[in-house]
């Protein structure tokens, strides 16, 4: 049955060079990828599917000169076209009075917490993240831009 192979299909992709595009969002101007090690590679994009299984991450780290707090306020107005910005650097009170009357499908900070003095910023969907990492570094910073799609079939997870 070739209808039901085409449906059924799977996949995997991994590539060492992720790219704004990727991510969804801008590179911070003046900034450069940035490499722990000198094999290090400064981005990656993967991606797994089968069936109606499916998932996506593309990652891109950067270095820049300016200080977090200046990276911070491009990266909110940037994360502001897939939605409410959620800051994820403090324990806002805000975003647990909303737990009740958010829809299945808001996302929240959950585990993203930053390291000491470092932000996080979210945006999009449960199914489509956009997410920003920010830690300074000397200076200046370095910074993560990060994009997480996932679907999968919920139905499951509710019967359990």
């Amino acid at each position: 049955m070739p209808g039901k192979q085409d449906q059924d299909g799977a996949g995997v992709v991994f590539n060492k060079q992720a790219t704004a595009k990727d991510v969804g969002l801008p590179v911070y101007p003046g900034a450069k990828p940035h490499k722990d090690e000198k094999d290090d590679s400064a981005s990656v994009k993967m991606g797994l599917w089968g069936g109606s299984f499916g998932f996506k991450l593309a990652v891109m780290k950067m270095d820049s000169d300016d200080r977090p707090e200046r990276i911070a306020e491009f990266y909110k107005k940037a994360l502001a076209k897939y939605g409410p910005v959620l800051n994820c650097s403090e324990a806002s009170s805000e975003t647990k009075a909303n737990d009740d009357h958010k829809s299945a499908n808001q996302i929240d900070c959950g585990d993203d917490k930053p390291e000491k003095g470092g932000l996080v910023f979210k945006a999009g969907t449960k199914e489509k993240q956009h997410i920003v990492g920010i830690q300074p570094n000397g200076q200046g910073a370095v910074f993560q831009l990060v994009y997480v799609e996932s679907r999968g079939d919920d139905k499951d997870k509710k019967a359990n």
